[in-house]
């Protein structure tokens, strides 16, 4: 995992190529695509600043990257190949420096977030199953956790798909592998013959990873048909570069497609997640009917920015990976020096080591300093049992000691004997 650190001027330097390379809509004959640059009345592009502003400049260039240009065999919008090219060096970059793959071994593109990018890969694999096992909508199912992002359920409702919800233990958030096996049985009986499987690295409320090891071991060992996709929608951008032990890579022949988010981790603009899947499956979901479009598309958002995909790999290029990596662990730090304040005031939580969420049971936190800290309820509609801390890069330590300092005020309050 390393990438090379580049300055201000040369990221600067080789965005200004791209869109260079770009087709300009000011000095090229432009007469069939149906779009433009920004309206010139609010966005105008004389600004001054604009020439040291790649992003900026990007965003008002306004190329579309639709399709997914990592394809190497299909024809693209020839329009736009600077800036795509960009896109293609950050799929590399995310499947092979971070996520372990083979070279030029992944597709992928960057979606409007990772709920797109989570229903990307049950879409695939919905059509892989139906395609390649001649399976019926009724022979398919997607396993995945109670705490897994609600993105599923919602894949599930539009791909016409049945759930198969698995509980977790309460206090260590693990799946529950005798109701997997329980629940994998009776779906078999029902007739599902193939199983989409989630897992997660990092789950949106608690932080918590899934137990890839076991619950793999369990569908290789009862031979079932089943295909992973890992979304790691929070974890991506942290979790890799925080355990050096990490299991969730390409390395892993069960995994074959990850979602990661540029827009929780990476600070990058919202619209940017990203969707990263072994070569040979993106197939299973061209539209044939995009005539109209170099290549056809592949994606399920169609026409999507370009400058959000320059907006993520300027980030990563201007730290590096050594510079990420040490960012993350601050993160992890902060995190860790919260949990032993948190210990030392014998309060409940969940964390996974290599994460920066903290979630703390209820009961210990009045409704009133949650709401003054803005904390996160694991529920809106019922009476919660978890709020949560996310240690971002705004989280100053002045703001996780007074929230500390207030919470052992209340617990004093709470234990102190009547008199």
């Amino acid at each position: 995992m390393y990438w090379k650190r580049h300055s201000h001027d040369d990221i600067k330097r080789i965005v200004f190529n791209a869109l260079n390379e770009n087709s300009s809509y000011d000095s090229t004959n432009i007469l069939g695509l149906p779009g433009t640059y920004l309206d010139r009345e609010t966005f105008y592009d004389d600004a001054p600043f604009l020439d040291d502003a790649p992003f900026l400049s990007t965003l008002i260039a306004n190329p579309n990257h639709i399709g997914c240009h990592t394809l190497t065999e299909q024809d693209h919008e020839d329009v736009f190949k600077g800036t795509q090219n960009i896109e293609i060096d950050l799929i590399r970059m995310c499947a092979e420096e971070i996520f372990g793959g083979n070279s030029q071994g992944q597709d992928g593109y960057v979606a409007s977030g990772g709920t797109e990018a989570n229903i990307q890969a049950l879409w695939i694999y919905r059509n892989y199953f139906m395609k390649e096992k001649n399976a019926s909508v009724d022979d398919i199912a997607i396993v995945y956790s109670e705490d897994s992002h609600y993105s599923m359920p919602k894949g599930a409702n539009l791909l016409n798909l049945a759930s198969i919800v698995l509980s977790v233990e309460e206090n260590t958030r693990k799946i529950k592998l005798d109701e997997l096996s329980r629940k994998i049985k009776a779906a078999q009986i029902n007739g599902i013959k193939h199983f989409i499987v989630v897992l997660n690295l990092s789950t949106t409320m608690f932080g918590s990873v899934d137990d890839i090891s076991s619950i793999t071991e369990y569908f290789v060992s009862e031979e079932l048909s089943f295909k992973l996709h890992i979304d790691a929608a929070f974890g991506g951008f942290i979790y890799p570069f925080t355990n050096p032990e990490n299991k969730f890579n390409f390395q892993n022949p069960h995994i074959n497609s990850i979602t990661i988010d540029g827009h929780k981790m990476l600070q990058s603009p919202y619209g940017t997640g990203i969707f990263l899947i072994r070569k040979g499956y993106m197939e299973y979901v061209c539209t044939n009917e995009a005539q109209y479009v170099p290549g056809k598309d592949y994606t399920l958002c169609g026409s999507r920015s370009g400058a959000n995909a320059v907006a993520v790999w300027m980030i990563l290029q201007i730290h590096g990976s050594e510079g990420w990596k040490l960012k993350m662990q601050l993160l992890n730090d902060k995190a860790e020096r919260l949990c032993s304040k948190l210990d030392a005031l014998n309060v409940f939580y969940f964390r996974n080591q290599h994460l920066n969420i903290i979630a703390i049971k209820s009961s210990f936190i009045p409704d009133a300093l949650a709401k003054k800290y803005h904390l996160v309820s694991d529920s809106y509609e019922h009476t919660p049992k978890w709020y949560k801390i996310v240690i971002m890069p705004h989280v100053k330590q002045g703001t996780l000691d007074s929230f500390i300092n207030e919470l052992q005020t209340e617990i004093n309050l709470k234990t102190q004997p009547c008199t």
